[in-house]
């Protein structure tokens, strides 16, 4: 089995240059934000993934931290609002080029005003209707900073990306709202955030990539996903287009009949079979598949389990390793195994691979 190892990384010190505003600072300081201003930071030398953005540091919170908790109605949309934008961001700022910071922009109090009901005298910027007797259709709105080296010493701004969270239920009735529909609520919603963007100082010509997002609803334990991507090149107030994102997150075992799931819903429960013959101290084996294109990209396995000895955990992730292996050799795929005390062990297998890597925690 292969285990992994990072080594602490060597930092090094740069000057974040830009017309950033300053989150936590004293009132007397908010006039400055106005003036280019230079603030040093540190960034590590290493990156962990080609998939993963290196963080700017000290690590800024966004300047609505906290509010997604509160917008999104589960954990699975709120990870993924997050990690799916970063995703579709590289195609516009790859990783090897781009630091990653968390939006800086847009406020609390500005977000909450977008998502309220519109009204002409007390929230003319409202994004959704107005009235309590009216649905939620734009649920939440994320912002992400990506920034770039210009010089030996110096960084700064050069995009910002936009995730747009689309309610597909009625927040009112509880029927289910139109795809076509939420579509057209999130095209509208993402016009007129870019034009008021492009009124925020320092965000006037740095290109914009939107996101639209299809919140899954609340009792689902999958998340939703991403469906189009526009961006507003430089200096633009309209979006230049909108592009489809195919993608979707698949529950196994799963009830659906379609032919692209099969021979994975075949082997998914080949494998949970297999774990029952030996070992029926578990709760469950629930995989969730995440589909680009149609075709499948990586599995999450997350595995309860009643064990009580530590013989008989270590046991069981040796049997499990074999079987991902065995039955989903072409799929990356990670494992979490946890009991009632926390997470126990946990198995990820690259695809193609035939070592993977596991790590047994000691509770």
């Amino acid at each position: 089995m292969k285990i992994k190892t990072i080594t602490a990384a060597a930092i090094a010190a740069l000057l974040l240059t830009g017309c950033m505003p300053k989150s936590e600072e004293p009132e007397e300081a908010t006039d400055q934000i106005k003036e280019e201003q230079e603030t040093r930071v540190i960034i590590p030398t290493h990156q962990l993934e080609e998939e993963y953005y290196r963080m700017l540091l000290p690590y800024k919170k966004s300047a609505s931290y906290g509010l997604v908790v509160s917008m999104l109605n589960s954990q699975y949309n709120i990870a993924e609002v997050e990690g799916g934008l970063m995703r579709l961001s590289q195609q516009h700022f790859p990783t090897d080029e781009y630091y990653y910071q968390e939006g800086q922009y847009l406020d609390q109090e500005t977000i909450l005003s977008w998502l309220g009901g519109k009204d002409e005298e007390n929230n003319p910027e409202g994004l959704n209707p107005a009235g309590q007797d009216q649905p939620r259709y734009v649920a939440h709105i994320l912002e992400q900073n990506y920034l770039k080296r210009t010089s030996e010493d110096k960084i700064r701004l050069e995009g910002v990306s936009l995730a747009i969270a689309l309610n597909t239920v009625n927040t009112i009735t509880g029927d289910t709202i139109p795809a076509a529909q939420v579509e057209e609520n999130g095209r509208a919603a993402a016009a007129e955030i870019v034009k008021r963007m492009r009124g925020i100082e320092g965000l006037k010509e740095v290109p914009i990539v939107v996101g639209l997002f299809r919140q899954s609803p609340k009792d689902d334990i999958v998340p939703g996903n991403y469906f189009a991507v526009g961006v507003a090149e430089k200096g633009k107030d309209v979006l230049s287009g909108w592009d489809p994102v195919n993608e979707e997150f698949v529950l196994f075992p799963t009830s659906s009949s379609e032919d692209r799931y099969r021979d994975v819903d075949t082997n998914f429960r080949n494998l949970k079979q297999d774990v029952e013959k030996y070992f029926s101290s578990f709760v469950n084996v629930i995989g969730t598949g995440f589909y680009k294109d149609g075709q499948i990209v990586s599995m999450d396995i997350d595995v309860p389990i009643e064990f009580y000895g530590n013989a008989e955990i270590i046991g069981f992730t040796q049997y499990l390793t074999g079987l991902l292996v065995d039955h989903l050799p072409d799929i990356h795929v990670e494992v979490s195994i946890t009991s009632t005390k926390g997470p126990e062990a946990l198995i990820v297998k690259k695809r193609g691979e035939a070592e993977p890597y596991t790590h047994i925690y000691h509770n």
